[in-house]
């Protein structure tokens, strides 16, 4: 077990400095070092840890908690939200400093204007990742395109689509 806390620490340790936007944009990293090179879940029970992690209140990084808990109980619950949270927390308040000083600057609009679309393109990734491992059959892809179309031509709350989505996997798997 100490090698999975010590495994599950430099993991996140790691990942908690390139989580530009928040953790679901390591997602895609997450879910190759969890599900192909540690084989600690199949891609389906990743998919629905992320799922069980997004539905919960509470901070979006709740995915690593989960996942450090299935891994190695609630000490690994711990070491996992610890290990994400303090590098990058500690980097940011040493930076927020340097940052204020320079509020006026032009180069900090172009940086700020710089980081959109890369946190966006890293969330899409992270969508990407979990989509393909939610989908292994053909009703399942159009249940997921079916919620996508929704989620962006009406204004139904995602947990909605959520629900519905798992009621019919639940009937039709």
């Amino acid at each position: 077990m100490t090698a999975k806390l010590l495994i599950l620490a430099a993991m996140f340790g790691k990942l908690s400095l390139l989580a530009v936007g928040g953790v679901n944009s390591t997602v895609p990293e997450i879910a190759q070092q969890v599900v192909w090179v540690h084989h600690w879940t199949t891609a389906a029970q990743f998919s629905q840890l992320f799922a069980l992690a997004q539905s919960a209140p509470g901070p979006n990084m709740l995915i690593v908690a989960l996942i450090g808990a299935h891994v190695a109980g609630i000490a690994g619950g711990v070491v996992a939200s610890l290990a994400m949270i303090l590098p990058a927390g500690i980097l940011v308040m040493a930076v927020s400093r340097l940052w204020d000083r320079f509020r006026e600057q032009r180069w900090r609009r172009i940086v700020q204007a710089a980081i959109l679309p890369i946190t966006a393109g890293l969330v899409l990734a992270a969508g990407f990742v979990l989509v393909r491992a939610a989908d292994t059959t053909v009703l399942f892809a159009i249940i997921t395109i079916a919620a996508t179309g929704l989620t962006f031509g009406t204004k139904l709350h995602p947990l909605w689509l959520l629900g519905a989505g798992a009621a019919l996997g639940l009937v039709f798997a």
